[in-house]
Formats: structure tokens, sequence, C-alpha cells
């Protein structure tokens, strides 16, 4: 398919910006072993300079896992290569295994590129890995159509780039490679690989897929997967675009944890559009890591159309009036917890601290919050109030301290608001409706995106 390494490094890497380094996960299979041969190729003829570090995560979860990691260092050790191995500890989830992994992998990768000034880690995902990922969801989709209606979004795949908990991303520059020709480009250099039992255990749900692809029908479903994915994802974009302009047009924020939406916003002719941006609203505001399913938010958004509606969904309050449509957090199940520093509050609020807090909570700032706020224009007093008597502040012994920088509280202390559904996890799909909704309530930007010429944070955010 490709005549030389350098043809398909060049069409693997190209729209990747490597200039500040990456990190290379490998695990000594095929896929992320020419994955890190070929990166090291790239970065030697285009970046000389970039720093490249590799990484093992061992999951500590067969007794030969600390042996094939040792092998990958010696590999990289031969190259010429960082290597670094990190391994899950502690006790393993008894079920939801591979879900539970994959958090413990990327979470350990970004702790390795964060702690090396590298912004982007690279995985060695291929095309075939992304049709077992469309077909399985495919399945879960069908499953749940009748009792919940899903909307289709998981359809896409897996997305080139994720941003992991809004710091570093996470890239997939082999998607649209097959393992086939990976392993034939390492058979040409002499170059082998380790095979991880694991990928033939059909008690797990991708193992078994796999071993399915391999019939008779195997490569027409692989192309239809594949097919289908670049269909819903470009869908997917095209929806994302549309929201964030709607979120640009017809939302603000009155005050910390308070959004309102222009009534114009229920009235539009993208109802398709406005569902899903109010669908990632519910979330922002509620604090929760998932979009609110879909048939119940499109019920609620047909009521908003009709007129005066007060309802809560996804533990957000929706009180729509003449003056506008305003949402808030409920006041139930707020939490009170032990100060400690970049803890998520709430799914709603990253806490930074300057030291090591003595006898600190995080509680809800209570009634009185309101006190030092003026309602502005048709904005409800009452409304006011209870979006901000949710607010996160820090207590000591039942007293508010001030987190202005007053003698009782930390004076670097901040509390800055997250973009919840997509905190976590932003697959790059989702990047022009995350960053306006970070820009509407004042959350970070998004860090410099891992492709060439792209800015997110910037001119994304007001489109």
């Amino acid at each position: 398919m490709f005549g030389t390494e350098t043809d398909l490094s060049d069409r693997l890497f190209q729209d990747f910006d490597f200039s500040h380094g990456a990190v290379a996960a490998v695990s000594g299979g095929s896929d992320s072993t020419a994955l890190l041969h070929l990166l090291k190729h790239h970065l030697d003829r285009t970046l000389p300079a970039a720093r490249l570090l590799a990484v093992t995560i061992d999951h500590d979860l067969r007794p030969s896992s600390a042996a094939e990691a040792q092998a990958v260092a010696r590999l990289c050790a031969e190259h010429g290569i960082a290597h670094r191995t990190l391994v899950w500890s502690g006790r393993k989830p008894s079920t939801g295994l591979p879900a539970a992994a994959r958090e413990a992998r990327y979470r350990l990768l970004a702790e390795a590129a964060e702690g090396e000034g590298i912004r982007t880690a690279v995985t060695g995902h291929t095309a075939d890995d992304q049709a077992e990922t469309v077909l399985m969801r495919q399945v879960r989709e069908e499953e749940a159509r009748d009792e919940d209606p899903r909307d289709g979004r998981g359809l896409a795949g897996m997305a080139p780039a994720t941003l992991y908990d809004w710091r570093v991303w996470i890239a997939r520059p082999l998607l649209a490679t097959r393992r086939a020709a990976l392993r034939e480009m390492l058979k040409r250099r002499g170059i082998g690989w380790t095979e991880d039992p694991t990928n033939a255990d059909r008690r797990f749900e991708r193992p078994r897929l796999r071993i399915s692809l391999a019939g008779r029908d195997g490569e027409a479903r692989f192309k239809e997967a594949i097919a289908k994915a670049g269909q819903a994802a470009a869908e997917r974009e095209n929806l994302g675009q549309r929201a964030a302009a709607l979120i640009g047009a017809f939302a603000s924020q009155p005050a910390p944890g308070l959004i309102r939406l222009d009534r114009d916003f229920a009235s539009g002719e993208d109802s398709e559009a406005a569902v899903y941006a109010f669908r990632i609203l519910l979330a922002t505001v509620g604090g929760v890591s998932f979009l609110v399913d879909e048939a119940r938010c499109r019920a609620l958004f047909e009521h908003l159309r009709s007129g005066m509606v007060c309802a809560t969904l996804s533990r957000t309050v929706v009180d729509a009036r003449r003056t506008g449509i305003f949402l808030h957090r409920e006041a139930r199940n707020l939490p009170a917890v032990p100060a400690a520093d970049q803890a998520l509050w709430d799914g709603r609020r990253r806490i930074t601290l300057s030291d090591r807090p003595s006898g600190l909570v995080i509680a809800p700032a209570g009634p009185g919050a309101a006190k030092r706020f003026t309602p502005e224009g048709d904005v409800p007093a009452s409304l006011l109030r209870k979006a901000l008597a949710a607010e996160p502040a820090l207590w000591r012994g039942g007293e508010r301290l001030d987190l202005a920088g007053g003698d009782a509280a930390p004076a670097a202390t901040a509390i800055v608001p997250a973009v919840s559904p997509f905190t976590r996890f932003l697959p790059s799909f989702d990047l022009r409706p995350a960053a306006a909704v970070a820009a509407l309530i004042g959350a970070p930007p998004l860090p410099p995106s891992p492709f060439r010429g792209h800015d997110p944070g910037g001119a994304w955010a007001k489109a």
C-alpha cells in the first residue's frame, strides 16, 4: 500500500503538531510498536529536537505483564528512545474491568506527559479498532432503542484526539490505518511484537467481535462500520458547530451558577441543534458527566416552546418565564467534603488550594451568598438567590470564609467552573460546543489543539 516507511509516517502524522514532543503509549503489541517506530522516524526527520517518551502501562493483570514491559524497555534502549513503565497498582474491580483499565491508562499517560512538559500522548488505535468500536456501540444502540432512545453520537467511534481531564490530549494517528499494513512494515524491518492473550479472551466483548470479523463477511462489515463512523463523525461535528452558534447567540450568565437563555432559543427553526445545546447546558449546570437523555430533553424542550415551565431534569432546575429561560442547580444532594487541591466539587467546580488545608470543608455557600449581588435587568432576585446558594464555598467550623483572600482563607484559593459533560473526556468531535460553554461560564479555555492550525479555545469559542 505504501512504498516506503517515510510515505507511511508522513501520511499518519502530517496533521499533528508534535513541536512540544510526544508521549507514546507502547504495550509491546504490533500496533503500538509500529506507532513508536513510525513516530520516531517522523520526528527524527522533521523535528529532531522534539522529545519522545515511550510509556508502557503495566496493568498488573497478568503474570507476564512485567516481563513484557521490560521487553519494551529493551527495544527502546536499542533505538535510543526514552522509556518509562508505569504500574496500575491497587485492587482491580470485579466488573467493568476494561473500562477501569482504560481510565487508569489515560490517567497514567496524562501524568507522564505533564511530568515531562508534553501536552500530547499518542496511542496505537487502528482502523480495525475503530470498526470494532463502532460495531459494539451499534449493538448497544439497537438494544436500547425501544426503551431508551439514543442520539447515535457514539457511532462516530473514537475521535482522532480526545482531551483528557481538560489538560492533556490523547491523539490516535493510526485510526485510518489497517493493522495488517502495520504488521507488514514491522516484518520488513525485522521487528517483533508480543501478542496479548486477552485479545483472544472470549469473556470480553471486543475479542469476541474481533474473532467474528475474521470470518467470511468480516471485510464487508469492516468497510460498512468505517463508512458509518465517517458519516456519523461529520454529522456530529456539524451538529456541534450549530449548537455552539446557538449558545453564543442566546445564552448568558447573569451570575455564577445561573444561565439565562433568550426565549428565541426555543423558537428557532434548528430544533435539532437547540436540543443538543440544551442537553449540554443541562449537564453543565447540573454537574453530570453525561448528556441528558435525548428523549426526555426533547420533551421538555417542546414544553418550553409552548409557554411557561418549571421543571427539574438532570439535577438542573429549568424555570421558563416571560423574561427568559433560566437554568440553575437544584438544591438537593449538594456535597460538603473536606477541601482538597484539584478536587472537582459537585462535578461543576474545580478547586485549587494554595497549601494543605486544615479543617476546611467545601460546601454550598447557602442563602447568604446572594447578599453581595444585585439583580441586573430582568433577572428575578429569587432565582439569583437560589443559584448562588448552590455555589461552593470554603467553610471552617460552621463559618463561611472569604475566598477573596481574607485572613481566614488561603490567599491563593480558586474555584473555577468546569464543563461537566466534557471535563474528563472531550472528543475532538465536540470541541466547538465545549469551547462555547467554557466561554459562557468562565471555565478555563481549551489547551492548544494537537492538530496543526486549529485554535479551539479562540475562534471556535465564537462559532
